[in-house]
C-alpha cells in the first residue's frame, strides 16, 4: 500500500519526528513525477501554488505514482476550502496550506480537511479517493488519514508561530523561505544572517509543540545545516532546478 492512502503511514512519520526527505514536482507532468517516484524519496510535493498544475494536471501524477512508496504531498494555491475539499476527493491525503498567519488560518485549514462534525469538508459519497465508493469504511477513517502541515512565510505568520503550532490536526511547520525572507526586507537572500536567525527560531518553535518542521532547501549546504538545526521534513530539490542544471551543464560540457 502506498504511504499517501489508508492508513497514512506518512502521516505517522511525521508525527513522529523521522527524518522524511523530499523533492518538488513542479514541471506538471506525470512522466517526469513518475521518475521522481522511482527515485526513492520519502515524499514528493506537487505544487498547486508556484506551478502550472490543476486538478486535471494533479490526476495523472497521482496515478503515475501508484507503484512508488514517495508519499504525495499538494500544496494548494491557497488556503481556500473548495480548492482542498477538490484536492482530498481526488485522492491527496497530506496537504502543505501556504501562507497561514494566523490560529484562525490553521484552524480553518484543519478544519477544510476534515468532514463534519470535526470539520467543514463537503461530502461526496463517490470520488477517487475513496475508490469512487468502493472504500466501504472511508468516512469513519479518513478524518486521522490527513496529514495538515502549514507554512510560515511572513511577519505575522512568525508573531502568531506558538498559537498556529497549538493547533490540533497541524502536523508540521514549513518554512517558505523565498517569502518569508522577502516579508523580511531580504529578497532573494535566504542565507542573510536576520532570516537565518528566524528559520532557526521558528524550527525551535515548532519542536516546543511537538511538531515537525520542514523547508524547502535545493542548495546541500543548507539543507544539511537545517537538518542538524532539527528539520525533519526537508525538500532537497525540484525536478524543475534538476532538469534545468543538468540541460545546461551538459550544453556548458561542449560548447
Amino acid at each position: 500500500m502506498s504511504k499517501y492512502n489508508i492508513p497514512n503511514q506518512f502521516r505517522q512519520d511525521l508525527r513522529d519526528g523521522k527524518r522524511l526527505i523530499g523533492c518538488w514536482a513542479a514541471l506538471a507532468s506525470p512522466i517526469t513525477t513518475e521518475v521522481l517516484g522511482y527515485a526513492g524519496f520519502d515524499w514528493l510535493l506537487l505544487d498547486g501554488e508556484h506551478a502550472p498544475n490543476d486538478i486535471n494536471t494533479f490526476i495523472p501524477q497521482l496515478m503515475a505514482l501508484k507503484g512508488s512508496e514517495s508519499a504525495a504531498v499538494v500544496r494548494p494555491q491557497s488556503n481556500d476550502p473548495v480548492t482542498i475539499k477538490r484536492l482530498l476527493d481526488i485522492g491527496f491525503y497530506n496537504l502543505l496550506i501556504p501562507f497561514v498567519e494566523s490560529e484562525e488560518e490553521a484552524l480553518q485549514a484543519v478544519a477544510s480537511t476534515r468532514y463534519p462534525p470535526q470539520g467543514i469538508r463537503g461530502v461526496s459519497v463517490s470520488h477517487r479517493s475513496n475508490g469512487y465508493g468502493t472504500v466501504a469504511d472511508y468516512f469513519s477513517k479518513i478524518n486521522d488519514s490527513i496529514s495538515v502541515m502549514v507554512q510560515i512565510e511572513s511577519q505575522k505568520g512568525v508573531d502568531n508561530l506558538d498559537a498556529i503550532a497549538a493547533v490540533d490536526g497541524v502536523d508540521g511547520i514549513f518554512v517558505g523561505p523565498s517569502d518569508l525572507s522577502a516579508a523580511l526586507g531580504y529578497l532573494g537572500q535566504a542565507g542573510h544572517p536576520e532570516v537565518q536567525q528566524v528559520i532557526r527560531h521558528i524550527f525551535e518553535r515548532a519542536k516546543a509543540h511537538g511538531k515537525a518542521c520542514g523547508i524547502l532547501a535545493p542548495v546541500e549546504a543548507d539543507a544539511r545545516r537545517y537538518l542538524e538545526w532539527g528539520a525533519t521534513f526537508v525538500a532537497v530539490g525540484s525536478d524543475l532546478g534538476i532538469f534545468r542544471g543538468a540541460t545546461q551543464a551538459l550544453c556548458d560540457k561542449y560548447k
